[in-house]
C-alpha cells in the first residue's frame, strides 16, 4: 500500500494596506497541528495594526517559515500545509454506510483550498473549526518567570507538571503580547488584573519589575555601572513602514503651509448649551469634523489624490475623513468611511469608536488605507501648532491646536476668548494658495459662527 503527500505553501498575502512586509507576532498553530480551511494560523503586525491571517488550505502543518518577531515580505512563504495522505483502496473493502453528501462536499472543498487570503473575507467557519493556538510547550524558550514574578501560589505547594491549558491568554491589546515577548515573559505566568482575567500592560510592567528585583545582585556583588555609551534600537515594522511613507511624502509633494487663529468661543458655548446630564451631545471634534466635511464638499480638489503617471487629479466621490490617532504602536490615521453621509451626531459616534479601536491597534485595513483627507487634532497633545506631513497619497491635512483662553479684541475691547490655531498643509500641485485659504476660511467661519453653518448643513 502506498500513499502520497501533497504540500501547499501559503504565501504572505497583501493585507490591503499597500505594505511590503509584516512581522510575525505569534503563531496560533504549531508544526504537526491539523488545521481547517480558513482557520487563523498566525497573528502579524503590519505598519498600523495587528491582524489574524487565515490559511486557505486544510491539512497538517508541515513548516512554519518564520519565527515570532521575524519580518516576512509579502509574497514570501509563510506556512506549508501537508494534506493527509490517502491510502490506496482496499481490494476487498467492507460495505460503507450510506455516505453523507455534505461531508463529501466538505472534504472536497477542504482539500482544494478556498483561495481566500484577506482577513475577514474567508468562507464561513465550518462546525468545530475553532481557533487553535499552539500548545505552550512548543513555544520558543522564554526567560523563566520566578515564583515571585508569577505571584503567590494558592497552597504554597510546587506543582512541577501543571495541567495543560490550551486556551488563549486574554490580553487587553496585541501590544501586551509584544511587551511580554520582548521581556521574555510567559503571559500564562503573569497574574491578570483586567476584567475577566485579562492581562494588561500594567500587569506586564509589574512582572518585569518583579523579575528584575528577583534577579538583582546583592549589594556585596554589585559592580560599578558601565561607562556611558550608546545603544541601538531596531526599528519596528510600524516605524519602518511609517518612515517610508513619510519620506515619500516629503520627497514627492511640494507642500505649502498656511495657518490662522480661530475664535472658537461661540462653538464652545453652543456645545455647552446643548449638553444635558442624560445626553452630552456631540463633542467639539465632531462639530469641527462636520465643518471640515462641508469645506471639502465646497472644494473637492482637496479631497483627492494626484496620479503623476497620467498627470491627473483624482477626486473622490466620498469623503473618507482620516483622524490622526496616537496609538500604542505609534501615530495612525484611520478614516471614518463615508463621513459626508453622516449627521454630526452620527459622526461623533463614529469618531469615538474609530479612535478607541485605533489606540489599541484594532483598526481595519480598509479604515487605514481608505482615507481621502486627514484631520489632525494635535491640541490633544498639549501643543498649539504643527507643520504636519501630508498622509501620502492624500493631498492635504488640516490640524488644530489647543483651545485656550487668550486676550482677544472684540468690538474694540480686549476680552478673554477661547482661541485655537488652525494649520493647513496642502500639495501645491493640485491647487494654489487662494483655494487653500478659501477652504480654511470656510471651516474657520463655521467655527466662529456655528449656528448659520449648522443650518446650512
Amino acid at each position: 500500500m502506498t500513499s502520497t503527500t501533497t504540500e501547499q505553501t501559503f504565501l504572505l498575502p497583501d493585507l490591503g494596506e499597500g505594505l511590503t512586509e509584516a512581522e510575525v507576532v505569534q503563531w496560533l498553530v504549531a508544526e504537526g497541528d491539523v488545521v481547517t480551511m480558513d482557520q487563523p494560523v498566525v497573528e502579524v503586525e503590519t505598519a498600523k495594526s495587528v491582524v489574524e491571517v487565515p490559511c486557505p488550505y486544510a491539512g497538517r502543518v508541515g513548516v512554519l517559515h518564520a519565527a515570532e518577531g521575524e519580518c516576512v515580505e509579502v509574497g514570501r512563504p509563510l506556512i506549508t500545509i501537508s494534506a493527509d495522505p490517502e491510502p490506496e483502496p482496499d481490494p476487498d473493502p467492507e460495505p460503507d454506510p450510506q455516505p453523507d453528501p455534505q461531508a463529501e462536499a466538505y472534504r472536497t472543498e477542504e482539500q482544494a483550498g478556498s483561495g481566500n487570503v484577506l482577513v475577514g473575507y474567508g468562507t464561513s467557519a465550518h462546525p468545530g473549526a475553532g481557533r487553535r493556538r499552539r500548545p505552550r510547550g512548543t513555544r520558543p524558550a522564554a526567560l523563566a518567570v520566578p515564583a515571585a514574578v508569577a505571584g503567590p501560589a494558592d497552597d504554597g505547594v510546587a506543582n512541577p507538571e501543571p495541567p495543560h491549558d490550551s486556551s488563549p491568554v486574554r490580553v487587553i491589546s496585541p501590544i501586551v503580547r509584544r511587551l511580554a515577548r520582548e521581556a521574555g515573559l510567559d503571559l500564562a505566568a503573569i497574574p491578570p488584573t483586567g476584567a475577566g482575567g485579562t492581562v494588561t500592560r500594567s500587569d506586564v510592567r509589574a512582572a518585569v519589575e518583579r523579575a528584575r528585583a528577583a534577579s538583582a545582585p546583592s549589594p556585596a556583588a554589585a559592580v560599578a555601572p558601565a561607562a556611558p555609551g550608546e545603544h541601538r534600537i531596531p526599528l519596528s515594522g510600524f516605524r519602518r513602514a511609517a518612515s517610508r511613507v513619510l519620506s515619500r511624502s516629503r520627497a514627492e509633494i511640494p507642500e505649502a503651509t498656511v495657518w490662522v487663529d480661530v475664535d472658537a468661543t461661540a462653538l464652545w458655548e453652543l456645545r455647552e448649551a446643548t449638553r444635558t446630564p442624560d445626553d452630552p451631545g456631540p463633542g467639539l471634534l465632531a462639530h469641527i469634523a462636520r465643518f471640515v466635511v462641508a469645506g471639502l464638499e465646497a472644494y473637492p480638489v482637496l479631497n483627492a489624490r494626484l496620479d503623476t503617471e497620467r498627470d491627473e487629479i483624482v477626486v473622490s466621490d466620498a469623503v473618507n475623513l482620516g483622524i490622526a490617532v496616537q496609538g500604542e504602536t505609534g501615530l495612525v490615521a484611520p478614516a471614518v468611511l463615508g463621513a459626508d453621509s453622516m449627521t454630526t451626531r452620527e459622526l461623533d459616534t463614529a469618531l469615538r469608536d474609530l479612535t478607541a479601536r485605533a489606540r489599541v491597534g484594532r483598526s481595519t485595513p480598509g479604515e487605514l488605507s481608505g482615507g481621502t483627507f486627514t484631520l489632525n487634532n494635535y491640541g490633544s497633545l498639549g501643543v498649539d501648532g504643527s507643520a504636519a506631513i501630508i498622509n501620502h497619497p492624500q493631498v492635504a491635512i488640516l490640524g488644530f491646536g489647543r483651545i485656550i483662553d487668550r486676550p482677544w479684541v472684540v468690538d474694540g475691547q480686549i476680552v478673554p476668548r477661547k482661541i485655537t490655531q488652525m494649520s493647513f498643509v496642502f500639495d501645491h500641485r493640485v491647487c494654489d494658495g487662494g483655494t487653500a485659504a478659501a477652504f480654511m476660511r470656510t471651516v474657520a467661519d463655521a467655527i466662529e459662527n456655528p449656528l448659520p453653518a449648522i443650518v446650512r448643513l
